[in-house]
């Protein structure tokens, strides 16, 4: 910019703006991510902290998780949501899983695009690194699909769901389907019901409904960019990234039903219509990070858990909104493995070449949830010594998917423990490697003052 560019600002507040804005600008966007989630988050602190969002005393601590939770779209609670807010404190939560499921960045840009012209240099950067979004994807387009995507699954799931629950007498069967339909595409896990959805196992029709939004919101929204340039004819066909994403989510959701079916008694059983629908409610649930259930967690064998804690860990797709190393993570790795084991040397996948970034990123992401991972277990068997390692072990692996399903720790967790699974959830939904990123990145202006002193 030359200095004829440059505008003078006279008043001091202009130009601590100016200077604010510049500063801002300099911040890494992993970094800008992770300070965005977190004055969500705060901010719903301070609402839940009100006397007229709770119908019952709620700690600070508790509030805190609580927030936290629905801005990561967690569904891990410390008290039940139902019973300890009120109306206006259940709204304020359904807004935090609201913004936390389409993202910090997916907010502001769009009021951005609202009010402005476009999205800045900055603004796209972090789009792009929160939705990893690959090369010719417009961020200002995705966004606005991303908008008008959201709106009408969750208008069509609370009419859906609506119906269901005003025929089964629930209380209240409008708001209680308006909240469980953008908490199952935002896979928040939150609900209304103290047992989640075990009072609906046998009912077909709603684990669809919720199965349905649940999955259409773990596959990711760039799914959807790229169905929609496929079907308009702007793209012969869905792109190679968006083939993984369908192929692997189809793969494990079948395979998690029927080894379900098999191996888990609780399910097995069942008669053979309730089985079916148990077993593929529990997988989706976990590969969707979605988090609602519909058998006790706390009652499946060690066999399920094996099969619950693989499908955690690699959780949803890219660009959605769902947790864990996610699915394309999955298949880079898987290729490295199979190249490897033939000795090849370039890293093959659904016959195609891996790029090295994405081999990287893999990796990487993967050292980072196992150190991440071994560090809370340690922290949470100091604090928590009176539950069981597999039962921590599930609540941790939990909170970094942002999944929120629960063997029955969360309530019991000591002051500290709440707040080693807060922090999980708070890298779980920025994301497990950008979480690390964002730790360690350094911005451009102390950069720069650290090469000043160096000069001088």
């Amino acid at each position: 910019m030359s200095d004829n560019d440059t505008p003078n600002y006279h008043s001091p507040v202009l130009r601590r703006l100016a200077e604010a804005r510049t500063a801002l600008m300099r911040i890494p966007p992993a970094k800008l991510l992770l300070l965005g989630y977190l004055s969500y988050m705060f901010a719903g602190w301070g609402l839940l902290m009100l006397p007229i969002s709770q119908s019952v005393p709620v700690g600070a601590l508790d509030a805190l998780f609580i927030a936290t939770s629905a801005v990561s779209t967690t569904g891990l609670v410390s008290v039940d949501p139902g019973g300890s807010f009120t109306f206006f404190g259940e709204i304020v939560i359904l807004s935090l899983i609201q913004m936390g499921g389409l993202g910090y960045m997916t907010i502001g840009s769009f009021a951005a695009l609202a009010f402005m012209d476009g999205l800045g240099r900055m603004r796209k950067a972090t789009v792009k690194a929160a939705f990893n979004l690959p090369e010719g994807i417009d961020p200002a387009a995705f966004i606005k699909s991303v908008i008008i995507f959201t709106l009408i699954c969750q208008i069509i799931g609370a009419a859906a769901l609506y119906s269901i629950f005003a025929g089964n007498d629930v209380e209240n069967p409008l708001w209680s389907a308006i909240f469980h339909s953008v908490s199952a595409f935002c896979t928040a896990g939150f609900s209304l019901f103290s047992n989640s959805f075990e009072g609906f196992s046998d009912h077909a029709l709603l684990n669809i409904v919720i199965s349905l939004l649940s999955i259409l919101g773990a596959m990711g929204f760039l799914i959807v960019v790229d169905g929609w340039r496929t079907l308009t004819a702007r793209q012969r066909h869905l792109g190679f990234t968006s083939k993984i994403i369908v192929r692997i989510t189809l793969v494990f959701l079948a395979l998690g039903t029927i080894i379900l079916m098999v191996v888990e008694p609780s399910i097995a059983n069942l008669p053979a219509d309730e089985r079916l629908l148990a077993a593929f409610f529990q997988t989706m649930t976990a590969s969707t990070t979605v988090g609602f259930n519909t058998v006790p967690i706390s009652a499946v064998g060690f066999s399920a858990l094996i099969v619950l804690f693989f499908l955690m860990v690699i959780g949803a797709s890219p660009a959605g909104t769902g947790g864990g190393l996610k699915t394309t993570s999955f298949a880079a790795l898987v290729g490295l493995v199979r190249s490897t084991l033939k000795g090849r040397d370039d890293v093959r996948f659904f016959k195609r070449v891996v790029p090295p970034l994405a081999l990287r990123n893999a990796t990487a992401g993967l050292s980072y949830y196992a150190v991440l991972l071994m560090v809370s277990l340690f922290c949470l068997g100091m604090t928590e010594s009176g539950i069981a390692f597999e039962v921590l072990m599930f609540e941790a692996i939990s909170a970094m998917g942002t999944v929120g399903l629960s063997m029955g720790a969360t309530g019991e967790l000591s002051d500290l423990g709440k707040v080693v699974v807060i922090i999980l959830m708070t890298a779980g939904r920025v994301g497990i490697l950008t979480f690390g990123i964002a730790l360690a990145a350094r911005d451009e202006s102390r950069e720069e003052e650290a090469d000043n002193e160096l000069v001088c």
